[in-house]
């Protein structure tokens, strides 16, 4: 079944990338902090996958990796070649081209290249929270404060360490959707709840203030990024409301349909917009022109290239994300609980 609350803040998160990409502005990752925000959600929903998996976690591990790795391996299809063509001088040996196959740290590129490479740090750390999750809610189940403080406690130690970092940043928020998803939020007191997200708030933002003197952004300083992070999350997936207003739905259920393309290719997308919107005055409008640019410019790989998560879900191909209007019948089997797919046959994912 289809969660859309969690479906809403996956695409809100995506939304917000984008903007902060193209207005790159510190606040905006005070306001809603989106990557943690999408860890969270994929700690619930891999949860969720696990418990249905009866006892096979190797087939929840293979159908993830199905929906994550081939988006990613069209966009090295297009980028990879288009490097060598342009001279890569500084090319890595063949070991280490091979991360454009298994991303299990950063893949290579080229310096012209980084609006598409810097970003990619997401889908290596989303790979290995996808790898380490039998293991991390076995020791969830177990030892949930413990499995939750140890990522916390590693991001002030670990220092600059590429994707240990990424995972002890938002190693706490994939844990809480654990929680999330055993329903251990919901039985924690609101006043108390409420207390650990401020007081992970503020200690976020006291590390900015007293220890990052000059740095605002939340990008920029791991420590802070994982406490008030961690604050928002506890907040975001303790609503967990029953969504019922429909006028969105159909773009938050295109959005979700289509999130890995989305989140690869919207970079590049920006980077272009300002040669593209040079040539056709976009500068009028200021910097909404570029985005309104970026956003146009985007629709081109979401058109070739966004059938393949139609196909790595198993779904019908699709040129456009836009699904069917859901029946009212579908409709009252999604709020009774007992509906697996709507709005194009797609798992939660």
């Amino acid at each position: 079944m289809r969660d859309r609350y969690l479906d809403s803040l996956r695409a809100a998160a995506i939304v917000r990338v984008i903007v902060y990409h193209t207005f790159p502005v510190a606040w905006l990752g005070y306001a809603f902090p989106a990557m943690g925000v999408m860890f969270g959600v994929g700690g619930s929903l891999m949860a969720l996958s696990l418990d249905r998996s009866n006892g096979a976690p190797d087939h929840v591990l293979a159908s993830r990796l199905r929906r994550l790795l081939p988006a990613f391996w069209a966009l090295g299809a297009v980028l990879v070649p288009a490097m060598l063509l342009a001279g890569w001088s500084d090319r890595p040996h063949w070991p280490k081209l091979l991360l454009w196959l298994a991303p299990l740290g950063q893949p290579p590129g080229t310096e012209w290249a980084l609006p598409a490479t810097e970003v990619l740090w997401y889908i290596v750390a989303y790979l290995w929270f996808v790898l380490l999750s039998p293991i991390l809610l076995w020791a969830y189940r177990r030892w949930p404060l413990r499995t939750a403080l140890i990522p916390l406690a590693l991001v002030f130690v670990v220092g600059d360490a590429g994707v240990v970092t990424d995972l002890a940043t938002f190693g706490a928020c994939w844990v809480v959707g654990f929680a999330h998803r055993d329903g251990a939020l919901r039985r924690i007191s609101t006043p108390l709840l409420a207390a650990l997200a401020a007081a992970c708030v503020t200690a976020g933002v006291a590390w900015v203030v007293l220890f990052s003197p000059g740095v605002y952004d939340l990008n920029d300083i791991p420590q802070a990024q994982a406490l008030y992070s961690l604050g928002f999350v506890l907040v975001l997936l303790r609503l967990s409301p029953r969504l019922t207003w429909r006028p969105l739905e159909r773009v938050v259920s295109a959005v979700n349909s289509r999130a890995v393309t989305i989140y690869l290719w919207h970079n590049p997308a920006i980077a272009a917009s300002f040669v593209v919107g040079d040539l056709i005055g976009a500068w009028r409008l200021g910097q909404v022109g570029y985005l309104l640019v970026a956003l146009g410019l985007l629709l081109a790989p979401l058109v070739l290239l966004g059938w393949i998560e139609d196909v790595s879900a198993r779904r019908p191909a699709r040129l456009l994300s836009w699904s069917g209007p859901i029946s009212r019948r579908d409709r009252r089997r999604a709020a009774a609980g007992d509906l697996r797919s709507v709005s194009g046959g797609d798992r939660a994912a």
